[in-house]
């Protein structure tokens, strides 16, 4: 006997956050009756387990590494009919579903996966696994100005966690630089809005590297599986993150 929400993630109807929502809003059915406490076991084995009213289904794990183009929308569907990522996973049959979001103007790594556990894993707030992004920013941040970035900087939604910042590039005759910013945590829009509060705005921003899996030379627009080294030193890293900080260092 599992608690639903983790029989549901673990069969790949969404990450665990959101089956337990799926359950009180009453869409969550156990043999035909209606569940909405999310403590409530079943068997998966035994039990028939439906979300409004379609039947849950075992299918193979998949983990996929995408190169999110700028202009596309992380998420299942948009009304304005802009592209999606799904339209970038032609040979993919299982549903997948992105782990976090990069927003429409950001573009590199993003991983997809059916597997709730791990989505839950790598998104939950306690984790707070690292994401490298560069950021080509207007003008050229004096040093004491990425020092608050590094120290952490008020935001409206609260301080940040540090973060690791260096330059990469600076070009004078344009008046912007390319930054290098590791983050430990995930909120909406957080790098750009990290620039703005030292009064260097993004002009563009790319996520290379996602834990210690690199974005590399993998095509814009392009996507490949993950290896199941890279799967299990994701998870290792996670579970060996710091609450409210960075991931325990391997001695």
């Amino acid at each position: 006997m599992e608690r639903l929400q983790k029989i549901m993630a673990q069969a790949g109807v969404a990450s665990r956050r959101k089956c337990e929502e799926l359950i009180l809003e009453g869409k969550v059915q156990v043999n035909g009756e209606t569940v909405t406490e999310l403590g409530t076991k079943a068997d998966p084995a035994q039990d028939m387990i439906t979300v409004s009213g379609k039947p849950i289904k075992h299918e193979k794990k998949v983990y996929v590494m995408l190169n999110k183009p700028k202009g596309v929308i992380t998420s299942a569907s948009d009304p304005e009919g802009r592209k999606i990522v799904s339209d970038y996973l032609k040979g993919i049959k299982e549903r997948v579903y992105p782990i976090g979001r990069l927003d429409y103007d950001t573009e590199g790594l993003l991983l997809l996966t059916n597997d709730g556990e791990f989505a839950n894993l790598l998104s939950h707030p306690k984790y707070h696994v690292p994401k490298t992004y560069l950021a080509t920013v207007k003008g050229v941040p004096h040093g004491t100005e990425l020092d608050k970035l590094r120290q952490g900087i008020m935001l409206e939604d609260g301080m940040t966690s540090p973060a690791e910042v260096e330059y990469k590039d600076v070009d004078p005759d344009n008046k912007q630089s390319v930054i290098s910013i590791t983050i430990h945590e995930g909120r909406n829009r957080q790098v750009r809005r990290m620039f703005e509060a030292i009064f260097h705005p993004v002009l563009r921003l790319k996520r290379i590297s996602y834990g210690d899996l690199l974005l590399q030379n993998l095509k814009r627009g392009l996507y490949r599986h993950l290896t199941a080294d890279e799967i299990n030193q994701l998870m290792q890293m996670a579970k060996a993150a710091k609450p409210g900080g960075n991931p325990k260092k391997k001695r």
